[in-house]
């Protein structure tokens, strides 16, 4: 009984022991593969790129949280630069008293950029269905990933596993957010990177595909409101 219960707990220090170090070593691993592709807007102006991909984030009514207003601002800076012609914005518009999306394009035509040239993916409900849709409806090959520091290496990581050349600008700055929201974001974070790395694995189908809007036509075609 005595060898029985030795080799039971070292089963299960082994499994705990795993069961650590492996979200850790995935974590490390989407750090050390994505840092190189983030670079500054100044950078991002010197390449040509389809588009800017901004994702989406919480809207409070019709207007974006803070978080979301980072992004779109530094998305709206490296649009111009000439970078690029056209922006997408992709996020989450599942249902119709939740819209991400339609907030995101308003915000980006109040601050001057033309209607035609702002792209909405209605069905970014992760960010791995974002780069996966931004690949196969929109037809975007190279991009300029727009999103804050901590989530730019999983958006980065999920667009270049699915081959997208894609680079990372990051959009913070702007606002300071209080050690619990870093807390959070940080260890909500940690486990998507682990879940998003099974699924580069797979690379199952998003929610929705639909019919491909390439992204070289006119933005009105995404619109869902006059």
């Amino acid at each position: 009984m005595t060898a029985k219960f030795r080799r039971i707990i070292s089963v299960c220090l082994l499994v705990g022991f795993l069961v650590v170090q492996i979200p850790i070593l995935i974590n490390a691993y989407m750090f050390e593969f994505s840092n190189r592709y983030i670079i500054s807007v100044d950078e991002a102006s010197l390449e040509e790129y389809d588009c800017v991909l901004v994702l989406g984030a919480g809207v409070w009514g019709n207007s974006p949280s803070h978080m979301l207003e980072e992004r779109l601002n530094r998305g709206i800076e490296v649009y111009n630069t000439g970078c690029t012609d056209r922006i997408l914005m992709s996020g989450d518009h599942g249902r119709d008293e939740y819209d991400e999306v339609n907030v995101m394009k308003g915000f980006a035509v109040d601050s001057g950029v033309e209607a035609d040239t702002v792209f909405m993916d209605h069905a970014g409900f992760s960010t791995y269905e974002s780069m996966y849709r931004a690949r196969d409806v929109f037809g975007v090959k190279k991009v300029i990933i727009v999103t804050q520091k901590y989530h730019l290496y999983r958006a980065v990581y999920n667009a270049r596993k699915l081959g997208l050349d894609a680079y990372g600008v990051p959009a913070d700055g702007q606002y300071n957010y209080d050690i619990f929201v870093r807390t959070y974001n940080n260890s909500r974070e940690a486990l998507a990177r682990c879940k998003d790395f099974v699924w580069c694995l797979f690379k199952p189908e998003p929610t929705y595909l639909g019919e491909e809007i390439p992204i070289y036509l006119s933005g009105e075609l995404t619109d869902d409101k006059v």
